[in-house]
């Protein structure tokens, strides 16, 4: 089958089913939402009409007095309204005013005088504070009989003393929820012939564009022009050969333009500083300046070969598919190795290094890289932490997956810095020395974590620090 055809049918049919969904909901959606509005309405209407009552009813002649003659009087009128297409010829309610123990007082159709409704929903919950409503069908086998009833409390000086609730026959707004649902089923076909034209239109063109595409990738690919084919046949298997080539191609170079790019903005730095200590130095200076001049060439030295020690590391992860070294290792174990490679740290500024491990976790992995990560994470705790504070380190593990956090008590970092903290290259100021590090720590964290299938994450601490996650399944 033709490319253009396939995509024809499949656009079609994944849109269809979306049309047929939205306009199926919406059609069985209308009638709920007519009854809705219309149940909104009567509220409003009650409740003015129950304020209009309280008079009347107070003084014990609901039915005989002015209320009683208005309610006639409206009845008897032939409104003759045209509502969107719907003409409109009687008023179409009822009333009935109960007494504060459910009596029936007054019936705008004089059929239930003295019954006592404090059962029905609508009164029933009116007396108990709440607001009251119901539909029930006149004749229990009728489904078009069904009346909407919506009562209100009939307050005088404070006190409830009767309540009142105005029905509706649904059969009256019947009319305007077959109306909306022809109207939607008109717009359902008119949508679905709309799709099909459309469907065909982005057909032809994305085949087109794709011919286009696979004789560029090939260009790219090949270093040479191909003519577009004219026909159709294995056409997505050529593009995916065509794209994975110029791909491959086009990925090494552009990772080496990046990392040399990288690379070298990063060297410029340390490298004027070098170039002027340097020249500096040729000239004749005291013993205490040429110490501190020849201080800070070794220091941008050391400072140049971190930079490239930890690019040629993170240019190695980002290029494994899968860690190198897959062995069972022991969490708590690394992390306590860990803190012991970086003792003399943590002595020299004093900090209290505690680990808090709740169970034996083991997870696979490559234990080197996964100790070089903790590592980062632990000396930037170690530069950001006041000197004399703690560094939190904690191991917990679910069924799924074990996380390893590092919590400092410093400033943590800006709200401005934690979305790119984790970026090549990006480095805050240490709060002992105001210098900055090679920015690649957090970097090789991130792809460290992404090798073994897991993530790292660095946000501040509620109660103040930076608190760094690196969570690993458990295979």
């Amino acid at each position: 089958m033709n490319i253009s055809v396939r995509l024809f049918f499949g656009y079609f049919l994944v849109v269809g089913l979306a049309a047929w969904f939205v306009l199926n909901t919406f059609t069985r959606e209308t009638e709920p939402g007519i009854r809705q509005a219309t149940e909104e309405t009567l509220v409003d209407t009650a409740h003015v009409l129950a304020e209009m009552a309280a008079l009347e009813l107070s003084a014990g002649r609901i039915g005989q007095g002015p209320f009683a003659d208005a309610v006639r009087a409206a009845i008897r009128r032939s409104p003759q309204a045209d509502i969107a297409g719907v003409h409109k010829e009687s008023i179409d309610f009822r009333i009935y005013v109960t007494d504060a123990k459910g009596i029936v007082l007054y019936d705008s159709k004089q059929a239930a005088l003295g019954e006592d409704f404090s059962h029905w929903r609508d009164i029933a919950r009116v007396l108990r504070g709440e607001y009251g409503a119901r539909q029930t069908r006149e004749d229990p086998y009728d489904p078009t009989s069904s009346v909407m009833h919506v009562a209100a409390p009939i307050f005088w000086q404070g006190e409830l003393i009767g309540i009142l609730s105005l029905a509706k026959p649904m059969s009256s707004v019947a009319p305007y929820v077959n109306r909306a649902a022809e109207r939607v089923k008109q717009s359902g076909l008119l949508l679905l012939a709309a799709t099909a034209a459309i469907g065909l239109f982005f057909s032809g063109w994305l085949t087109w564009s794709i011919n286009r595409l696979r004789a560029y990738a090939r260009d790219v690919a090949e270093g040479r022009k191909v003519e577009p084919p004219t026909g159709g046949g294995h056409q997505f298997s050529e593009l995916a050969r065509a794209l994975a080539q110029m791909r491959e191609r086009l990925e090494g170079k552009q990772y080496v333009e990046k990392y040399v790019q990288n690379l070298a903005h990063e060297m410029k730095s340390p490298l004027t500083a070098v170039i002027g200590a340097a020249e500096i130095l040729e000239s004749d200076l005291p013993a205490e300046d040429r110490r501190r001049f020849a201080d800070s060439i070794s220091e941008q030295g050391r400072r140049l070969q971190a930079i490239i020690d930890r690019m040629l590391m993170l240019a190695r992860v980002e290029q494994l598919q899968s860690p190198e070294g897959n062995t069972e290792l022991d969490l708590e174990k690394l992390l306590t190795t860990c803190i012991a490679l970086r003792r003399q740290q943590l002595d020299a500024r004093h900090l209290d290094c505690q680990l808090d491990a709740n169970a034996a976790t083991h997870v696979r992995g490559d234990a080197f890289l996964l100790q070089q990560a903790v590592l980062n994470l632990l000396d930037n705790a170690i530069e950001f932490a006041p000197e004399g504070s703690r560094i939190e380190i904690s191991l917990q593990a679910t069924h799924e997956q074990a996380e390893i956090s590092i919590r400092d008590h410093g400033a943590g970092a800006p709200d401005y810095a934690l979305p790119q903290i984790f970026d090549r290259f990006y480095s805050l100021p240490r709060p002992a020395t105001g210098r900055k590090s090679t920015g690649l720590g957090l970097a090789l964290v991130r792809e460290v974590a992404r090798l073994h299938g897991g993530e790292a994450s660095f946000e501040n601490h509620p109660e103040g620090g930076g608190l760094a996650r690196i969570r690993l399944p458990k295979h």
